[in-house]
């Protein structure tokens, strides 16, 4: 059988003949290779350079390998995290004419790690913790996607922090399955899977002494089922918010972060009946928001701060005809930040009498608005506005603390 490559794009096929093909994968020359960490694998895995890129080539069976590079392709179709399938590589043989096995192809994820390299040396809990929430948010998605994995573990995951985020990359497809709809069995399975593989191979870190003495894994592997539980109720419940009622949008972002989730997406589907809000999580590290407030803004506030006066940003963007994500013909965030900067939140703060303020800085001042507008809205069971909120919030708020302070 001659040598073929079937690729995502008519660009790789010429790069990738560069490479030893007929020579077995462990036996691949330095000349071809890039020292990358790997991670561990059933399968013999190098890194290679094709053209002006880094790959993964992982020699597999024919079948699987055709099969995996189809999945990987769906997945990259659902947006789901997951490596760039580039070829499947058939036809191998070696100089005296005996097979030799087909190799998939996947494109490198620049900054990801697998996830003994990032134990090298001992990790904080908390550290721990959100990866196993950037895992956690993978498999919901995975599953909210239709895919069951059917091996869900930290070997088979790639992560990269990425701006202070927490990413979760499946690296590994080949036990996968995409149906329309999973079913609660699919995913209770895929669940029970990943509890036992991710504690054992936090045991064999410990074993190792690569693993926080603290750490239980036990307990570990049963904290990502509950992490999952939770984030999937909170994503899956469908709920229709009137329009005048922007507070159970709040709502349901205040109850993601008190998980412990931030929000990286959120969508609006209008109907004459209300909004349908659907959310994408993320996981991130501390300081994030601070660095992304004063990036889109210029605003210079403390994390929780900054976590409210994202939140507020986000809400307010999705409400504007031109916010397009990933439409080129769409304001770019950086523009929407800047109209939100100078439509909302210095107005409203020049709301806010000069004299009344005290030391207080404007962002902890829009922080209080917020806060005072979600109780408000609550009581009242609709949105207030910011209008009423600063007006009552001058009157019962910065009064009080006018008489309390004898000022």
């Amino acid at each position: 059988m001659d040598l073929k490559i079937t690729a995502t794009s008519p660009e790789h096929p010429a790069a990738l003949l560069d490479l030893p093909w007929s020579v077995p994968l462990e036996q691949w020359p330095d000349e071809h290779l890039v020292a990358l960490p790997r991670g561990i694998s059933r399968h013999v895995v190098r890194f290679a350079r094709a053209g002006g890129e880094v790959v993964a080539v992982k020699e597999v069976g024919e079948w699987a390998a055709v099969r995996e590079y189809g999945l990987l392709r769906d997945l990259d179709r659902l947006a789901v995290p997951a490596v760039d399938a580039v070829a499947v590589v058939t036809g191998r043989t070696d100089e005296r004419g005996e097979p030799l096995e087909p190799a998939l192809i996947t494109r490198h994820l620049v900054g990801s790690l697998p996830y003994r390299s990032m134990f090298e040396t001992t990790m904080r809990p908390g550290t721990i913790k959100r990866l196993l929430d950037a895992l956690a948010v993978l498999l919901v998605r995975l599953h909210l996607s239709g895919f069951a994995w059917g091996d869900c573990s930290l070997s088979n995951t790639l992560f990269r922090r990425d701006a202070g985020a927490y990413a979760a990359y499946l690296v590994d497809a080949e036990t996968g399955q995409l149906h329309p709809r999973l079913s609660g069995g699919q995913r209770s399975y895929d669940l029970e899977v990943a509890r036992v593989n991710i504690a054992g191979e936090l045991m064999d870190l410990e074993a190792g002494g690569s693993l926080h003495p603290s750490v239980d894994p036990v307990l570990f592997g049963r904290e990502i089922v509950e992490r999952y539980d939770e984030l999937w109720h909170e994503l899956t419940r469908e709920s229709v918010y009137p329009l005048a009622k922007r507070h159970y949008i709040d709502r349901r972002v205040r109850r993601l972060n008190n998980l412990g989730f931030d929000v990286a997406e959120m969508q609006i589907q209008r109907s004459p009946d209300g909004d349908t809000v659907t959310f994408l999580p993320k996981v991130v590290d501390a300081g994030h928001h601070q660095r992304q407030l004063l990036r889109l803004t210029g605003v210079d506030a403390e994390e929780n701060q900054a976590r409210s006066l994202l939140n507020d940003l986000e809400t307010w963007m999705v409400s504007q005809d031109d916010y397009a994500p990933g439409d080129p013909l769409g304001a770019r965030p950086e523009v929407l930040a800047h109209r939100w900067v100078r439509d909302v939140f210095r107005p409203t703060v020049r709301a806010v009498p000069l004299e009344l303020r005290g030391s207080t800085d404007t962002a902890q001042i829009y922080h209080e608005l917020l806060e005072h507008r979600w109780s408000l809205s609550e009581r009242a069971g609709r949105d207030v506005g910011l209008e009423a909120t600063v007006e009552d919030y001058v009157r019962t708020v910065l009064g009080h603390r006018q008489t309390e302070f004898g000022k």
